[in-house]
């Protein structure tokens, strides 16, 4: 059964730093690219980062301050954020498609098939 799941979130005041873990079961990560998405209320699910073994991308409004990475032998992605800011603020998911590389429309979630329950991020002073 493939599974996601999500962790890492938290409160954190403007300025300081979380890191987000996306363990995968079920399935062996190598194979798959992985997508970071964020959902604050009111608002769309936003792509936020994709990862694969051969390529990342970034949404301009995280570029510089978050960083995705992989631990393949972990079957784990991590997004490690930082200079975060109240905007940041939101539930973030991570979700998988069976891909060697993110795709030129990895920012879609039609694009990815499997889906994790989210963690929440406050950042707030």
């Amino acid at each position: 059964q493939v599974q996601l799941v999500e962790s890492g979130g938290g409160l954190v005041q403007p300025g300081g730093s979380l890191r987000l873990s996306c363990r995968a079961s079920g399935f062996t990560l190598d194979v798959y690219a992985i997508g970071w998405f964020r959902q604050a209320p009111g608002k769309k699910r936003e792509g936020v980062s994709c990862n694969s073994d051969g390529s990342t991308y970034y949404a301009d409004s995280v570029k510089d301050r978050f960083t995705a990475s992989r631990d393949n032998a972990k079957n784990t992605v991590y997004l490690q954020m930082s200079s975060l800011k109240p905007e940041d603020t939101a539930v973030y998911y991570c979700a998988a498609v069976s891909s060697y590389y993110c795709s030129y429309g990895w920012y879609a979630p039609s694009e990815y098939n499997y889906w994790g329950q989210g963690t929440q991020v406050t950042v707030s002073s």
